[in-house]
């Protein structure tokens, strides 16, 4: 989608056609991309409640033309009684996926909106956070249509939900699965929201609110108290960004993957491949993936206890010598131990040319499965990702933040264009970034084709448990074919499949044109006025 300059527009881009309009309702009223954004967090929480919801926790990049990107992180750490003896003494070996004890980090993405707006508040953002969640509460009060992607993951992950505590009574309608189209009101999420608008994101974690956050994970069993709530705080980290020959991209730093997304395009620019869509395009972004992702695993986790910093991988003389590993004509064996999860990304840019790139996430879809009955809210799992033997900084111990899958990205152009850019998806965020962003950044395709064209997928992601090469059924089978010969195990999929994520991009051209894009594979929209 194209849109021409005129005074007061704006474009939006969210995975739900609802949340889009949320967002674009906030751009015409004069608000901010912080604004506007923050409004389509609070409707996906609403609108598509297996893929994200208000207990979870958030990452922000935002920026105004010329100036350097702000990151803001709304991560929770795992709380004072989330340690090795607690499931040592259950008889566990592992974290469980669902459950209460799966519930065992703070919710940090409301604290990410609350500071993330003291940055609205300086570009002059004046909206209240009571109209910024009015349509979320609104479509939680009167209703939502379910949509096919809620009704199929229910049904697919019933099995280890219906047991998590407040699950059926929340997602169940009339006692049974949910069919796409059928209407699922969230009134205490409804009520939560409007709560949050008027008393603020503080309300969460050292308010009321937070006293019936605590009760209610009392009341579950979990190892989460209201001391954990009151000591979280967000946190502003700097972006982290690399520099390819005619762009300099930003992403996030630890505790989420952010630098692998940053590496793989690094190396890749570095290979000098010259055509879309052939052999060496596709083999070398799966080839610097293995080498980002072998250095991601072994060095990444909650960031105060990461025995090496990312940015140095970042450095021009180190992806200079990573990229000498890649064979342009064999595949490094593989499979790797991979992770999943369960994602939303958002993004928008407004008539200042101010732009805000986020991701909010539960990890699994549904998370851990428990709903919290005062608030409504669905708590996330994201601490099942904390190991509970061995050594270094994915060990669970309290105040450690976990790994993160998630990362918002940012690109300037040294045309003068900006880009923000994202996907949910869990391992295939940074190849997906990397397939958008070298279609669209390096070979100059057009925004929307970038993001339909047939994609792939090393190893897990939110849906599927094999660790192959899945390539959508769309790509040549020749291409396909030499993929196979060089090594690569490869696994041919539907030709548009969720496993590839739902991604979504804007770009502000110099004229102030706004070229916005949102994936065929999820129910979204782009909006722009």
């Amino acid at each position: 989608m194209l849109h021409t300059p005129r005074a007061r527009r704006g474009m939006v881009t969210a995975p739900h056609h609802l949340a889009s309009q949320a967002g674009l309702a906030v751009l015409r009223e004069g608000g901010n991309a912080i604004e506007a954004t923050v409004a389509m967090a609070a409707a996906l929480a609403v609108v598509y409640p297996h893929m994200t919801s208000i207990g979870g926790d958030g990452f922000w990049l935002v920026a105004q033309p010329g100036a350097a990107p702000e990151a803001v992180e709304g991560c929770g750490a795992a709380v004072a009684k989330a340690d090795v003896a607690l499931y040592a003494g259950q008889g566990l070996e592992s974290i469980p996926w669902r459950g209460p004890l799966a519930a065992n980090t703070v919710a940090g993405t409301i604290s990410g909106w609350g500071e993330v707006l003291k940055t609205s508040v300086k570009w002059g953002g004046r909206l209240p956070l009571s109209r910024l969640v009015e349509e979320a509460a609104w479509h939680a009060e009167n209703g939502f249509a379910v949509t096919l992607s809620q009704a199929e993951l229910t049904e697919q992950k019933w099995p280890e939900l219906k047991d998590a505590p407040g699950f059926k009574e929340t997602f169940l309608i009339d006692g049974r699965l949910p069919r796409e189209g059928e209407r699922m009101k969230l009134a205490a999420l409804g009520a939560t929201l409007k709560r949050i608008g008027q008393a603020g994101t503080e309300d969460f974690y050292r308010g009321d609110l937070a006293k019936s956050l605590a009760a209610d994970h009392a009341r579950f069993g979990t190892p989460l108290a209201l001391a954990d709530l009151a000591v979280h705080q967000a946190r502003r980290p700097e972006a982290l960004s690399v520099a390819l020959k005619n762009a300099t991209l930003y992403n996030f730093a630890p505790p989420t993957q952010g630098f692998a997304s940053l590496m793989i395009l690094g190396l890749f620019d570095r290979l000098n491949v010259r055509e879309a869509e052939g052999f060496a395009h596709i083999h070398g972004l799966v080839e610097a993936t293995k080498q980002a992702f072998l250095i991601r695993d072994r060095i990444l986790g909650d960031p105060d206890s990461m025995p090496e910093q990312p940015d140095r991988y970042l450095a021009p003389e180190a992806l200079d010598k990573l990229v000498q590993r890649i064979d342009r004509e064999k595949a490094l064996p593989w499979p790797y131990p991979v992770n999943p999860g369960d994602t939303v990304w958002m993004g928008a840019i407004d008539g200042e040319g101010r732009q805000a790139s986020f991701i909010q996430s539960i990890y699994f879809e549904f998370g851990s499965g428990c709903v919290l009955p005062e608030s409504g809210i669905v708590w996330q799992n994201r601490g099942s990702s904390f190991l509970l033997s061995g050594k270094g900084p994915r060990l669970l111990a309290p105040g450690r933040r976990p790994f993160h899958t998630l990362n918002p990205a940012m690109a300037r152009f040294k045309d003068g264009r900006d880009m923000v850019y994202g996907t949910m998806g869990g391992e295939g965020q940074p190849q997906t970034q990397s397939a958008l962003f070298s279609r669209y950044g390096l070979f100059g395709q057009p925004l929307q084709q970038a993001i339909t064209a047939p994609r792939w997928l090393l190893g897990k992601t939110w849906g599927e448990n094999s660790v192959t090469l899945k390539l959508e059924g769309r790509f040549d089978p020749d291409l396909v074919a030499h993929l196979s010969r060089a090594g690569h195990d490869v696994e041919v999929m539907a030709d548009f499949t969720a496993t590839m994520g739902h991604a979504g991009a804007i770009v502000r051209h110099p004229d102030g044109a706004l070229e916005g894009a949102t994936d065929p594979r999820s129910d979204g929209a782009v909006a722009a006025f």
